[in-house]
């Protein structure tokens, strides 16, 4: 009879885990990593522009599909920009994101742009719920604002890693 239990037990929690949902994979393994809102000469985007720029980073081992994805300024309206369907980041992958008010631009262009004098920057997941958020101060060097240890440490204001390991200054 034990069993059984014991059989019944590992079943439940088979069927259970396996029940998870698929947007809530990227809960706690994709963050906000790297954001610049001053860009005026360290890296042009595919248009040789200067713009603002948001780097994302996935944490885990495995490809993450971003589609339905939203990233805002605003937390207060986190679904104003929305990750085409077929936006993912390979494990320990980065994925930038411009932040330039300019959706005519092929890529990932945001349809806003970040704040010299300071804002935030919020990244929800389909159903609307945030799961990563930062908030920068005032910046007029031409610095960005990074999590070191990548993708885990607290922000602070850094020489621009774009798109590699913050560790790597």
């Amino acid at each position: 009879m034990k069993s059984k239990i014991t059989l019944l037990i590992i079943f439940f929690i088979f069927i259970i885990s396996a029940c998870k949902k698929p947007e809530d994979t990227a809960t706690g393994v994709v963050v906000i990593n790297e954001l610049m809102p001053v860009n005026s000469t360290t890296v042009a985007d595919q248009n040789g522009q200067y713009d603002d720029w948001i780097e994302l980073f996935n944490k885990s081992q495995s490809t993450v599909d971003m589609s339905g994805y939203y990233l805002s300024d605003n937390s207060k309206k986190n679904l104003k920009w929305q990750f085409p369907g077929g936006t993912s980041i390979s494990g320990n992958g980065y994925l930038i994101i411009w932040a330039d008010d300019d959706t005519t631009q092929a890529g990932l262009h945001a349809n806003f742009k970040l704040a010299s004098d300071g804002e935030e920057v919020v990244l929800s997941i389909p159903d609307g719920r945030i799961i990563d958020q930062v908030t920068f101060s005032a910046q007029t060097l031409e610095l960005s604002y990074s999590r070191i240890p990548n993708g885990t440490g607290p922000f602070r204001w850094v020489i621009p890693t774009f798109d590699r390991n913050n560790d790597s200054k």
